[in-house]
């Protein structure tokens, strides 16, 4: 199995920063994919930020030009550094992680972090 442990969350004010961190332990190939979603009360998952199959990054309009995502893969994490935060930013930040399990197979799974609290508020 592979397991996603999140950290960075927080209560922070408006125009301030915070980084989070999603870190992926377990037995695995490789990573195949990364990104961010969040969910705000009342509203529906949405996508943050993700590296495309290409390489390349998509963000949400919302964030672009604020929100950079990340990739350390000698330590298998995905990082988004949140700048300019703004009381609309405050959602609970999940992260997924799409991980090959082997090497004979070409399958990718899915797995979702538990989520970290992101609060925006003077």
């Amino acid at each position: 199995q592979v397991q996603l442990a999140e950290s960075g969350g927080g209560l922070v004010q408006p125009g301030g920063s915070l980084r989070l961190s999603c870190a992926a332990s377990g037995n695995f190939y490789t990573i195949a994919t990364t990104g961010w979603y969040r969910q705000a009360p009342g509203k529906e998952r949405e996508l943050v930020a993700a590296f495309t199959s290409g390489g390349t990054t998509n963000y949400a309009d919302s964030v672009k030009g604020r929100f950079t995502i990340s990739r350390d893969d000698a330590k298998s994490t995905v990082h988004l550094q949140m700048n300019s935060l703004k009381p609309e930013d405050t959602a609970v930040y999940y992260c997924k992680i799409g991980v090959r399990m082997s090497i004979i197979f070409s399958r990718v799974d899915d797995y979702w972090g538990q989520g970290t609290q992101v609060t925006v508020s003077s």
